[in-house]
C-alpha cells in the first residue's frame, strides 16, 4: 500500500505530469455530466464515484505501480536525479519499490555538511549499509570526516576503488587523516580533492590517474622519503589533468627542485608560505594562473618563475608580502604577457617593492583589458611614491587597451591616489574606474571622492564609480 506524501506526489508528477495528479482533478458536477451526456446523443453514463480518502490512496498506488513499469533506464535516471536519500525513501511506496533503489547501476554518495555545522557530515553511518546493499558503481563520494569516521576510510576506499569511483572529495574536520594506499588504486578518478589529509608513499607499479582532470590538494602532507618526486610523479602521469590546485602543501625531507609538467593543464593555482622547489614546465594549453607564494622563492629568480605563465589570459598574483631579503619582487620580466586580458593583484602601495612590481606587470601586459587591485588593510605607507615618481614608471604603449579598473580596500593614501590619477590621465580606452575603501581611511571619504571626480581623464567615456566600503575578500 502506497503512503501518501510529497515524494509519492512528486513521482506521480514525474510519471504523468501535474495535470494528472489526483489532487488536481476534482469530481465533475452533475450538470457537467449531463451536459457531456447530451453531447454524446443523450445517453447518460453513470455518475463517477466520489473521491474518498481510501479511493484516492488506491488511485495513487496504481499510478506509482505504473511508474515502476517504466523502462529500466528511465527509472534509473529518475531515482538518480532525486538523490540517494530520496531514492532510498521510495522503499516505502509499495512492495514493488522496496528494493528498487538497490538495483541502480551507479550511485552518488554525497554527504555535504549543513550550513553553520562544523563537525562531520550527517548520514555517514549509512555508508556501510549502502555499499553492502547496492553493488552498482559509485560515481561520486563527497564527505566531511572527523576522527569518529576516519577509521572507516580504509575500507571505504578499497570498495570505492573496485566500484570505479570517478569523483573523490574528502575533507577532514578533525586533524590530519592518513589515507591508505588504496587511494592510488582509484584508476578511474576524474576529480580528486583532498583537505587535511596525509598521502602514503606511491605503491610500486603505480600507473597514475589516466582520466584525472582536476586535482586539488589543500593542507595535504606528503610522507617523508616520498618527498618532492612523489607529487611530481602524480602530476606527470596524469596526462588528462586540466586543473591543478596546491594550497599549503607540506613536503617532508630536504629541499629539492622539481618540475610541474602537465601538457593539457588549463588552470593552475598555487598558494604557499614557502618555496617548495617547483619549476614550471611547458603549458601550451594554460589559460589562467593564481600565484601566492609568500617568500617569492627566496634565493631563486621569481621573475623567471612567472615567465612560465607568459601564455595565460587571466592572472591572479599576490605581491603584498614584504620580501624577506629586502629586495624588490619584480623590476623587470624576461617575457611579455601578450595574451593577458585580465589581471588581479593582491598588493599595496606602501612599499617600493610592491609599487614597482605593479608597474612592471602593467608594462609587460600590452593587451590588458581588465585590472583589479585588492589592497591589504593595516599597512602603513613606508615609501612616498608621488605622481612624479609614478609617472616616471609609465612607458609608451602601456595599458593602451585597458578598459576596466577596480580598486578594492583603498585607504586614500597619497601613493594610492597618485596611482588613480595616473590611470585616469593615461588610459585612453578606459570605461570605468570603480573604488571602494577599506577599514582604515586616512581622509574623509566625501572629500576624496570629489577630488577623484575632478582628476583629468584621457578617455571621454571614463566613469569614476564610488562603491562605498569594501566587502570582505
Amino acid at each position: 500500500m502506497v503512503q501518501s506524501g510529497p515524494l509519492a506526489s512528486a513521482l506521480v508528477v514525474l510519471w504523468k505530469g501535474p495535470e494528472h495528479t489526483t489532487s488536481s482533478r476534482p469530481p465533475k458536477s452533475k450538470a457537467a455530466v449531463l451536459e457531456h451526456s447530451a453531447a454524446d446523443g443523450g445517453e447518460m453514463s453513470a455518475l463517477p464515484q466520489p473521491y474518498t480518502p481510501r479511493r484516492l490512496t488506491e488511485v495513487a498506488a496504481a499510478e506509482v505501480d505504473a511508474l515502476i513499469s517504466l523502462p529500466t533506464g528511465v527509472l534509473d535516471d529518475v531515482l538518480t536525479r532525486v538523490g540517494l536519500r530520496d531514492a532510498v525513501r521510495t522503499s516505502a511506496l509499495s512492495r514493488a519499490w522496496r528494493r528498487r533503489w538497490e538495483a541502480l547501476p551507479s550511485l552518488d554518495l554525497d554527504f555535504p555538511r549543513p550550513k553553520g555545522h562544523r563537525g562531520a557530515s550527517k548520514g555517514l553511518r549509512a555508508v556501510d549499509s549502502v555499499l553492502l546493499r547496492c553493488p552498482g558503481r559509485v560515481r561520486r563520494f563527497y564527505a566531511y570526516l572527523d576522527s569518529l569516521y576516519a577509521g572507516r576510510i580504509d575500507d571505504w576506499l578499497i570498495v570505492l576503488s573496485r566500484r570505479g569511483v570517478q569523483v573523490f572529495n574528502l575533507v577532514s574536520v578533525d586533524g590530519i587523516i592518513v589515507l591508505p594506499s588504496a587511494v592510488f588504486s582509484c584508476g578511474r578518478l576524474t576529480v580528486l580533492r583532498l583537505y587535511g589529509c596525509a598521502l602514503p608513499l606511491l605503491p610500486a607499479g603505480f600507473v597514475g590517474f589516466p582520466e584525472l582532470r582536476s586535482l586539488a590538494l589543500i593542507n595535504v602532507r606528503f610522507q617523508e622519503h616520498g618527498e618532492y618526486h612523489q607529487l611530481e610523479e602524480i602530476i606527470a602521469i596524469s596526462p588528462s589533468l586540466e586543473k591543478l590546485l596546491l594550497w599549503d602543501v607540506e613536503i617532508a625531507g630536504d629541499f629539492s627542485q622539481w618540475l610541474i609538467q602537465a601538457p593539457n593543464l588549463r588552470h593552475l593555482n598555487i598558494r604557499s608560505a614557502q618555496d617548495l622547489g617547483w619549476n614550471i614546465g611547458e603549458f601550451p594549453s594554460l589559460q589562467s594562473a593564481e600565484i601566492d607564494i609568500r617568500d617569492y622563492l627566496r634565493g631563486r629568480d621569481f621573475a623567471k618563475f612567472l615567465a612560465g605563465f607568459a601564455s595565460v589570459t587571466k592572472l591572479v598574483l599576490c605581491t603584498r608580502h614584504s620580501p624577506l631579503n629586502g629586495a624588490n619582487i619584480l623590476e623587470t620580466l624576461p617575457c611579455t604577457f601578450g595574451n593577458l586580458k585580465s589581471l588581479k593583484l593582491y598588493t599595496q602601495f606602501c612599499e617600493l617593492s610592491s609599487i614597482l612590481s605593479t608597474f612592471c606587470l602593467l608594462r609587460n601586459a600590452p593587451n590588458l583589458e581588465r585590472l583589479k587591485i585588492l589592497i591589504d588593510d593595516g599597512v602603513e605607507q613606508k615609501y612616498e611614491a608621488n605622481g612624479e615618481f609614478q609617472n616616471a614608471q609609465w612607458t609608451d604603449g602601456m595599458c593602451v587597451k585597458l578598459q576596466f579598473v577596480q580598486i578594492t580596500g583603498i585607504h586614500w593614501l597619497a601613493n594610492e591616489l597618485s596611482f588613480i590619477e595616473i590611470i585616469l590621465s593615461k588610459t585612453r580606452l578606459l570605461r570605468t574606474l570603480s573604488v571602494s575603501h577599506g577599514e582604515k581611511c586616512s581622509m574623509c571619504n566625501e572629500g576624496v571622492v570629489n577630488k577623484l571626480l575632478n582628476y583629468p581623464r584621457a578617455s571621454s567615456h571614463a566613469e569614476v564609480l564610488y562603491e562605498g566600503k569594501a566587502k570582505k575578500y
